[in-house]
């Protein structure tokens, strides 16, 4: 396997599915703005999106991963029974919870957005809209564990493309929506469960060639499945901590009036840098990682970790200097339309500049968490992650009365440096990692060429600050130049000064 390619796949197809989302997000805001219908949308779709975020994006695969390498070396027999006895277990548990939720659905709004529980109409909606979106979760789980099993055989393009699917559909409901009016939210509420249909279709397709599916609900619990389910719960929490904090933030800025639109339209703009830098990356190194250690490759494991750690630095690091950078200019090129106006412009550019300065703790969390899963050691993250979530909370809370919504992204961004640090620390007292000679060397070489982007990056947004002002209607090509005359920029002086070297392309791991 190639970590630089098979990232480049996982990537590609990743950064096609966060554009789609971005010309999705663009029209919500042209449409809904930051207005009530938009904070009510956003929380019923939080919950479901949060559990694909949660189960699709390298999660899932941290639990289930190693266990199902270790039955596939003993044939497709075995790895077929394991993987049977996992998605039966997992229809019927999903099913029911889905169930569950939906009976009680109104005290479960009241908990996920406390802040509406005093207006009756927000409420009310809030409830009809979540019902709506929540069997997304049932079939989103699902698609997860197809997706899981395709990642196991080194198949990355299939299930980075099946997001797609998702975006496409909200995109057409909202080019025909003109005549909606309030309905609109409706409708993109039964487009997302009918995305979750389709991907799980989508994916099966292609799974069939390697697992064959047997629905039998007189399941055998012996101990390889139990052991997996004790893996998964923590599993999901210490490598989803980010996008828990992000629910945890949703939940307290119900309060405030705006303020989860705010912060959704931030989230959106840094999560495909996440998608490369954290996800593709831990979901693209632990089968392999995972395989090194069952063989108790040594020099192999040392390598494959520093090249996931040094590859994620070096995209999030650049990433999160522009968006400190030119968090109100990004904000206003990509959403600055119809009813989105200055003061959401202003407002989510300041939540978007401190999650932007926790953007490298989001993925070295993603990356640190998959070094202990491979090792099939879920409960030191889990704690780690756990104890992080309180911080956040606490922080979040103590303040929230004081400076309002602000406070999330902040709390967020400490919570997750701390979360990071930790596992470092824990990871290096377990000695499951060791630095290597060459990522030393490149990690100063990073940073030095990610200073100099940023000022590159200035300069163009300083030079073009008449056309990417609010009124201008080409701000967004004129943004989308200047990103890509900044990152031609850090690309050629990266490999001038060889914190990245073409070699690197083409070497096996």
């Amino acid at each position: 396997m190639n970590l630089v390619k098979s990232t480049g796949t996982f990537g590609f197809f990743t950064i096609i599915s966060r554009l789609l989302g971005y010309l999705r997000d663009i029209f919500i805001a042209i449409f809904l703005g930051t207005g009530v219908l938009a904070d009510v949308f956003f929380v019923a779709f939080r919950i479901p999106n949060t559990f694909r975020r949660l189960f699709s994006e390298g999660t899932f695969n941290a639990a289930f991963v190693p266990s199902y390498a270790s039955e596939m070396v003993k044939g497709k027999k075995q790895s077929n029974r394991f993987a049977n006895n996992i998605f039966n277990l997992l229809f019927l548990g999903l099913f029911f919870l889905v169930l569950v939720i939906q009976i009680f659905m109104p005290a479960f709004v009241s908990i996920i957005a406390p802040g509406f529980v005093h207006d009756f109409e927000k409420m009310n909606l809030a409830i009809n809209l979540t019902r709506i979106t929540f069997p997304f979760l049932f079939f989103i789980c699902l698609a997860s564990f197809f997706s899981a099993i395709l990642n196991s055989h080194n198949k990355f393009a299939v299930t980075s493309a099946a997001p797609i699917i998702l975006n496409i559909i909200l995109i057409l409901i909202l080019i025909f929506s003109k005549s909606l009016g309030d309905q609109l939210v409706y409708y993109l509420s039964y487009g997302v469960s009918l995305a979750g249909i389709l991907q799980l279709l989508f994916l099966y397709k292609f799974v069939i060639k390697y697992y064959s599916l047997k629905f039998n609900f007189k399941i055998k619990l012996d101990n390889k499945v139990k052991i997996f389910f004790k893996k998964l719960l923590p599993s999901i929490f210490s490598s989803g901590v980010t996008q828990i904090n992000i629910l945890v933030g949703t939940i307290i800025a119900s309060f405030q009036a705006s303020a989860v639109s705010y912060l959704y339209y931030a989230d959106r703009i840094y999560q495909i840098n996440l998608a490369i830098a954290g996800i593709a990356i831990g979901v693209v190194i632990l089968p392999q990682l995972s395989k090194h250690i069952q063989s108790n490759k040594k020099d192999m494991i040392i390598l494959v970790q520093n090249k996931a750690l040094e590859l994620s630095l070096f995209l999030s690091l650049p990433a999160s200097v522009g968006l400190l950078i030119g968090s109100e200019q990004i904000i206003s090129a990509l959403f600055g339309y119809g009813s989105f106006n200055e003061v959401s412009v202003l407002n989510s550019a300041k939540a978007l500049y401190y999650f932007a300065l926790g953007l490298p703790a989001f993925s070295l969390i993603k990356v640190f968490s998959t070094f202990f899963f491979a090792n099939q050691d879920t409960k030191t993250p889990f704690y780690i992650s756990l104890i992080s979530v309180m911080v956040n909370i606490i922080i979040s809370i103590s303040y929230f009365n004081k400076i309002g919504f602000i406070i999330i992204p902040i709390a967020t961004t400490i919570s997750s440096w701390f979360n990071s640090l930790i596992l470092f620390i824990f990871l290096k007292n377990k000695n499951l990692f060791n630095f290597n000679k060459i990522f030393l060397s490149r990690f100063i070489k990073i940073i030095f060429a990610s200073l100099l982007m940023g000022i590159f990056f200035n300069f163009l947004l300083i030079y073009f600050q008449n056309q990417l002002a609010f009124s201008q209607n080409l701000k967004s090509f004129y943004l989308i130049f200047s990103v890509i005359l900044s990152l031609l920029f850090y690309l050629l002086f990266s490999y001038m000064i060889k914190a990245f070297k073409m070699s690197d392309i083409n070497l096996k791991y």
